[in-house]
């Protein structure tokens, strides 16, 4: 059953925050991370984070960005949040419109459907690659991360 607190779209975002996420791994599964750019809807930067996770999969460290954008946005009293991903996967898991089958996906599925209620709106868009840079910059530099010593990085406007 969908949940009466997301709603699924591809409009633009109300006021309210965006964020953009990604998650990698090198190696499928392999050394993993992931990155979140926060803005608000018209495009200034409020936060960027991202995170190694260590040896998981691209949709694991997929999840795993979707999971810290959402807490960040609870955890700053946001009440309304549209996702940008350029995870199909994830994206349309959320929606509602693929079923999750991987074991491990579900309790991480099931983790950003509680927060997303928490939140209140949350809205899920799905964008190429090449509209999801910042994003993808972050994730990258957190699979990069163990190679230089650490394993978080956070950066702010």
């Amino acid at each position: 059953m969908i949940s009466q607190h997301l709603e699924f779209g591809t409009l633009s975002p109300e006021p309210g925050i965006v964020a953009s996420i990604d998650g990698g791994a090198r190696g499928n599964p392999g050394p993993a991370g992931y990155g979140v750019r926060i803005e608000q809807a018209d495009g200034t930067l409020v936060e960027e984070f991202c995170e190694s996770i260590g040896v998981a999969t691209n949709n694991v460290a997929e999840y795993r960005a979707l999971l810290a954008a959402l807490e960040w946005a609870r955890a700053h009293g946001h009440r309304a949040v549209h996702v940008r991903s350029d995870s199909l996967l994830l994206v349309q898991q959320m929606r509602g419109n693929y079923k999750v089958k991987h074991p491990g996906l579900k309790p991480l599925y099931a983790a950003a459907r509680l927060l997303a209620h928490d939140i209140g709106r949350v809205t899920f868009e799905h964008v190429g690659r090449a509209l999801n840079a910042h994003a993808d910059r972050l994730a990258n530099a957190a699979m990069d991360a163990p190679l230089r010593g650490s394993s978080k990085f956070k950066g702010e406007s």
